[in-house]
């Protein structure tokens, strides 16, 4: 199976293990050249409580979400990485409930391997708040390298 599209998934507690994550997947996608898509969904919510300080005057109905995701950390950083290794990368924002949304880009754009962060919970948090990654490791569409920063508490 070739591996010529990696989704690299993530969201605002990503910003602390983005140089992890970039590492990770520039470890796939260098030595197969294959093309990276860095992908960030946010519920409503989130996008309402960032707005205004992004400069979106937009309410969320008329957001482009791929236009938010390119301002969001930690996008800025791994489009520098993956500049200066040379990778092809897009951005793709999407808006809604995160684990299907995720799950939807990776169909979206034929996603090969998907790299997703995770941080460190009891089974008791995952049972009471449950686990967005697990949801998305259950339903992608590809293979996920689950990348888990172990410095990193939260």
């Amino acid at each position: 199976m070739a591996i010529d599209t990696v989704l690299l998934a993530v969201g605002p507690m990503d910003t602390v293990r983005a140089e992890g994550l970039a590492e990770t997947v520039l470890e796939i996608a260098e030595p197969l050249e294959a093309d990276v898509v860095i992908g960030h969904a946010f519920t409503e919510d989130e996008y309402e409580d960032f707005r205004e300080g992004l400069g979106f005057d937009e309410r969320v109905e008329n957001v482009d979400p791929t236009e938010v995701a390119k301002r969001r950390p930690p996008v800025g950083d791994l489009e520098e990485i993956f500049e200066e290794a040379g990778v092809e990368y897009e951005v793709r924002g999407a808006l809604g409930e995160v684990s299907s949304k995720v799950v939807d880009m990776a169909i979206d754009v034929d996603a090969d391997r998907m790299v997703l962060g995770g941080r460190r919970r009891s089974p008791a948090e995952k049972a009471v708040l449950g686990s967005v990654s697990q949801e998305i490791i259950l339903q992608a569409p590809c293979p996920v390298t689950y990348f888990r920063d172990l410095d990193v508490m939260e």
